[in-house]
């Protein structure tokens, strides 16, 4: 939703993942994270790889975060769809089939009828977006975008709305013809996160027993975690260079290739501590009880009233 005035709401998020692998997992975590610290905001979340209990557990990880707000906001965060791809996955995660049937896990998602079509899902989404104020991070096939780019007008759209595409190159073998088409007629800057930085920044598994040890319910991302293979293992984290340079482009995470289209992410050893950390950081991330959000001008005004009160004489 859109709000008056000059000044721009945190970047937008669309997240289009197969959602199976644990840096995709990391990854949504990580969104959510960036999400309550309002350094992003979710747009959209789908799952292109067409496995309903891969959305279950995307609505799952919704309903965590969202446990902390209550009052109006809440009715917002619990309405968000999850787009979901048309047709029977080519191969189902095993992280989920570990996780579901099993009790503690909320989902409103019972069947392919609760979730959204993943390209109006996003198209939707972008036409809310301020202009040059969305980013959209793929991590699994690009068949819902080259879907997306076949819609009447959509091309313009996203011209308009979105300001880069970033794509983690570790999922989007699934669908060589649909890569091939959205890397060639994509409208905007595209920016890829290849397998050589993911296994150069391992997420450490000693945050999995550390770092998110605040939660005292079950924690999905833990569970995942310890379901995708046995503990302890380090993870690869291809998705979450492709989401963390998604929401900060110019923080000076990651150096780029020459120009080109697409260009790929380049690790600056200096940098290697400081992404980690950032990673840790947002992944772990507790829910955060949200606000419904107003425009960044009424929250100046508010803030300049406040402290014009804090200023006048005590009568």
């Amino acid at each position: 939703m859109q709000f008056p005035g000059p000044a721009k709401p945190p970047v937008g998020i669309v997240f289009d993942s197969a959602m199976h692998r644990i840096d995709e997992v990391l990854a949504l975590a990580m969104l959510h994270g960036f999400d309550g610290k309002e350094q992003a905001r979710i747009a959209a979340i789908a799952v292109s790889s067409g496995d309903l209990k891969a959305a279950q557990f995307c609505d799952t990880v919704r309903l965590f975060y969202a446990s902390a707000t209550t009052g109006p906001a809440a009715m917002f965060m619990h309405g968000m769809p999850i787009g979901l791809a048309d047709g029977k996955p080519a191969a189902e995660s095993p992280i989920f089939n570990k996780m579901f049937g099993k009790p503690g896990y909320a989902t409103a998602i019972k069947s392919i009828n609760d979730t959204a079509d993943v390209a109006t899902l996003i198209r939707n989404a972008l036409m809310a977006q301020y202009d040059q104020n969305a980013a959209v991070v793929l991590s699994g096939p690009a068949t819902d975008l080259a879907k997306l780019l076949d819609m009447y007008g959509v091309k313009d759209w996203i011209a308009r709305k979105v300001r880069l595409l970033c794509v983690a190159e570790t999922g989007i073998q699934a669908d060589v013809a649909a890569a091939e088409k959205v890397f060639a007629e994509w409208p905007t800057p595209i920016v890829t996160a290849g397998r050589e930085i993911g296994e150069a920044l391992p997420f450490p598994a000693a945050s999995i027993e550390k770092d998110f040890a605040w939660s005292s319910a079950r924690h999905p991302v833990v569970d995942a975690y310890r379901a995708y293979q046995p503990m302890p293992y380090d993870a690869p984290s291809c998705a979450m260079a492709a989401m963390l340079y998604a929401v900060h482009p110019s923080d000076g995470y990651f150096k780029l290739s020459d120009g080109g289209k697409p260009r790929s992410l380049i690790l600056d050893p200096e940098q290697k501590e400081r992404i980690i950390r950032t990673y840790i950081e947002m992944a772990s991330a507790k829910p955060v009880a949200r606000k419904p959000r107003r425009p960044p001008d009424e929250k100046k005004n508010e803030k300049k009233e406040e402290e014009t009160k804090k200023k006048e004489p005590a009568k």
